[in-house]
């Protein structure tokens, strides 16, 4: 197995540069999850590791091999795609099998290896099925149980629960962090949902406009995000952010929450713009105060999320436990704890620490 290695990664097409100067390392083994919106560039770059996509400049290192000009069959990597990609007149045995035969291994080492793939996928049972015959949990098992029976030195996945439906995606979403877990394999894996991110990751690449904004475990992007856009980002329901102004005695001027709040950050200059940042876990109701409209309680039973209204018209995210809850209609106060609040500049969208 082998780690994965960019630098000053570079791709254009045209006039239009899509990914600027991207240096990344990821290690051998690691799970390395790219997540960001849609044309954020993170389908790109898996591409542009695979060999789909040319590199326009920079490097590419599998291993210590320099693979930025090599042929995608040459790169020891196998990629899983959104669409399963299966042959439907093949059984699953003959999808699984079917790149080793063309490359001229010898039926013995297909079946091995192919027994191998079913055996840590748990699809014994399937072999002699065709894709028709099979969920899309399962044809998606097969596509990557066809990745397995390469012995890849890289895997690379993109955004391949996407076409599955909720549970589905939980259920492969586990049997992926199995499969890591097993096999042992560095992976590259492409999502546009930070739930995934958040659940598969050892390292969470946030990218944006083809540039990387922050690199980390997932806990310490959600604890320790380096500027507004991961912060939003990263956590689900998205962290709040509340409008503010530092004032002459070093602390913030809330409107939203009626208050001053001091922080322990190195603060700027009197009159700068700034936003707190708030997770909904972050903040409490409180049942006396009559600054914020429940607008909506939305239960999941273990929890509630309530969505409130301020009189300055931001709109707030509150988890609630317990059995007392807010109701749609109250009038309520927020009371918050400024060592979980984050303080960010208002025009950069900076992290102020």
């Amino acid at each position: 197995m082998s780690g994965v290695t960019l630098k000053n990664v570079i791709k254009r097409y045209g006039d239009v540069q899509v990914i600027h100067g991207v240096d990344l390392d990821i290690q051998d083994g690691e799970f390395c999850v790219f997540v960001g919106p849609s044309g954020c560039g993170k389908s790109t770059l898996l591409r542009m590791v695979s060999g789909l996509e040319e590199t326009t400049d920079g490097s590419i290192h599998i291993g210590d091999r320099d693979v930025t000009r090599e042929d995608p069959a040459r790169r020891g990597v196998a990629m899983v795609f959104q669409t399963y990609a299966l042959y439907p007149h093949m059984t699953v045995q003959e999808n699984m099998g079917f790149g080793l035969k063309m490359n001229g291994y010898a039926k013995a080492d297909i079946d091995a290896k192919v027994a191998e793939a079913t055996r840590i996928l748990k699809l014994e049972e399937y072999l002699a099925r065709k894709p028709a015959a099979l969920s899309g949990g399962q044809r998606q098992r097969v596509s990557i149980g066809r990745a397995i029976v390469r012995g890849p030195e890289v895997f690379l996945f993109d955004e391949p629960l996407s076409n599955l439906d909720a549970e589905l995606r939980v259920e492969m979403r586990v049997e992926i962090a199995r499969l890591h877990k097993e096999i042992g394999a560095t992976m590259i894996y492409v999502t546009h949902d930070q739930v995934e991110a958040m659940t598969l990751a050892d390292k969470i690449v946030v990218l944006r406009k083809g540039v990387i904004e922050q690199v980390g475990a997932p806990m310490h992007l959600y604890n320790d995000p380096d500027n507004k856009f991961v912060a939003g980002f990263i956590g689900s329901p998205a962290m709040n952010f509340l409008k503010g102004t530092v004032n002459s005695k070093g602390t913030v001027d809330v409107p939203a929450l009626q208050q001053a709040v001091k922080m322990d950050v190195t603060m700027p200059s009197g009159g700068t713009d700034v936003e707190i940042g708030l997770r909904p876990e972050h903040l409490i109701i409180d049942p006396k105060g009559k600054t914020h409209t429940v607008e909506l309680s939305e239960s999941l039973g273990g929890v509630s999320y309530s969505y409130l209204m301020s009189e300055t018209g931001e709109k707030i995210i509150v988890e609630e436990r317990g059995a007392t809850r807010s109701t749609e209609g109250d009038v309520v106060g927020l009371k918050i704890d400024p060592e979980n609040a984050r303080l960010f500049n208002a025009a950069t969208e900076q992290r102020i620490r």
